[in-house]
């Protein structure tokens, strides 16, 4: 009578070894965008209340403002819209360049997101009723966010 012993090659050892390797090698950097996206979803939620600021100055004086202080935003920081700055957000400011223009300043926050890229959120105000529609532009428009970090609505 013989013993069989049971159990694993060498050989099927090193195929599952091989086969989680190439699963952790595609999952990783898939979760590293991921995390970016996330931390960029932390602009966009603090543009928010930037946006109502914005709209307010427009209802109340019939057009858009050309600064921060227009807006109302606290000016006060050591550079412009700092006051608003965050660990992913560096500033946010109202464009001189374009009325009413929102632009989001990031810190580097890694994984091609440097210090300095911005996302802009631009209005545009209907003809009819008065309403204030936003657009967002990241590496497409005015903006320097890296395109597969933007929101899908600042990818266009």
């Amino acid at each position: 009578m013989r013993n069989r012993q049971s159990g694993f090659t060498l050989i099927e050892l090193m195929i599952v070894v091989a086969i989680v390797g190439v699963l952790a090698a595609v999952a990783v950097p898939a979760y590293s965008d991921y995390t970016v996206r996330a931390k960029v979803t932390e602009a966009i939620a603090a543009v928010s209340p930037i946006k109502a600021s914005v709209a307010d100055y427009y209802y109340a004086n019939g057009q858009l403002p050309t600064n921060s202080s227009e807006a109302g935003l606290d000016d006060s920081g050591t550079t412009p819209g700092s006051s608003y700055s965050t660990d992913v957000v560096e500033a946010i400011i109202i464009s001189s360049t374009s009325p009413g223009s929102i632009r989001v300043t990031f810190n580097d926050i890694g994984e091609g997101v440097d210090e300095g890229d911005s996302l802009f959120f631009i209005p545009t105000v209907s003809e009819e009723g008065g309403q204030i529609e936003w657009r967002c532009e990241a590496a497409n428009g005015d903006g320097s966010l890296p395109t597969r970090f933007a929101p899908a609505n600042c990818r266009g």
